[in-house]
């Protein structure tokens, strides 16, 4: 087991070398002068100059991406001239909220996904399988941005039940507390959590339980599951005992591919609610032309995605013993 962790670890090494590559590749071919998109067409030419020295654009390309490498390594990522802040502490701030959103969204997404990928398996080929396929498919087709909404418009403006957007924050930057939370704040989080973390969960939920109910089909006709009801076991017991470790570890992979998708779609969604997160941001920074942060907002996302999968294969590993037995 150790063995297999050690090379995932390892081969982690040129997958994020193979993103940081990627990243500043593409944000180099972005057409024109990158300090007139920065600065914009009112900038003075000394001001311009200043700014095409800093990010080092009459150095060739190779040079430019070691010297951004390093500074990468060192935690600097540059200055973000729409906030007028360093990009780092840009991006450290926005994380936990998006972290919230997609963590809870994937939470709900394989609860309900398995869930119902497992009660159509038992109802295999009977009204209530129908019924839970089709409302896979639906969860499947539906982009989330349209129900993000729909749930706006029936929760927040006809029943006036949860608000529409925003997000008061729980983490308190500089007003002299240890903990770190304001527990009086919570609920509220909660509040405006229940819309954008459905519209993202729904989706999710559809293609896990697509995956969930194949898998579960499987393992309800295996042997070992015929032996245990022929020993008179509980049904409850064996879908709990034999059953749920198997069907988890089938739906891993595809658990973690929701999950980076998750991160990735909240681009959308935070923008929909006015989320204060790394998507908001994100877009917030191509709308104001800011390079640097629209850079250090994609590489924190990709990065993201490389080890949200990373983890999934690791727990697929754990909880599979024919993956461990190959």
């Amino acid at each position: 087991m150790s063995g297999y962790i050690l090379r995932r670890l390892l081969l982690l090494i040129p997958v994020l070398f193979g993103v940081t590559l990627v990243v500043f590749s593409v944000m180099s071919l972005v057409p024109g002068d990158p300090a007139l998109a920065i600065l914009g067409p009112y900038a003075t030419p000394e001001r311009l100059a200043e700014l095409r020295a800093d990010l080092g654009l009459q150095q060739p390309w190779p040079t430019r991406y070691l010297h951004w490498l390093g500074n990468l390594l060192q935690g600097d990522l540059g200055r973000s001239v729409s906030l007028q802040r360093p990009v780092m502490d840009a991006l450290l701030d926005r994380l936990g909220p998006t972290l919230l959103l997609a963590g809870a969204a994937l939470t709900i997404g394989t609860l309900m996904g398995v869930a119902a990928g497992l009660l159509a398996a038992l109802r295999h080929n009977r009204t209530a399988d129908r019924l839970l396929t089709l409302a896979v498919l639906i969860g499947i087709s539906l982009p989330s941005f349209w129900l993000g909404l729909l749930l706006i418009l029936l929760f927040a403006v006809w029943l006036g039940w949860l608000p529409a957007s925003g997000m008061t924050t729980v983490w308190l930057a500089g007003v002299g507390t240890d903990l770190g939370w304001n527990l009086d704040k919570v609920g509220d989080v909660l509040r405006h959590l229940v819309l954008p973390t459905l519209s993202l969960a729904l989706v999710a939920a559809g293609v896990i339980g697509r995956i969930a109910r194949a898998a579960a089909i499987d393992l309800l006709a295996a042997d070992h599951i015929r032996l245990c009801r022929a020993r008179g076991i509980a049904e409850s017991r064996i879908l709990l005992l034999h059953c749920l470790k198997g069907l988890l570890a089938r739906c891993m992979p595809v658990i973690g591919l929701q999950a980076g998708f998750l991160i990735g779609g909240a681009v959308y969604i935070e923008t929909i609610f006015q989320w204060p997160g790394l998507g908001r941001m994100l877009v917030d920074a191509i709308a104001a032309r800011d390079l640097l942060l629209v850079q250090g907002g994609v590489l924190v996302l990709a990065t993201a995605y490389v080890l949200v999968n990373l983890a999934a294969d690791l727990l697929q590993y754990a909880l599979d013993r024919r993956t461990r037995a190959a």
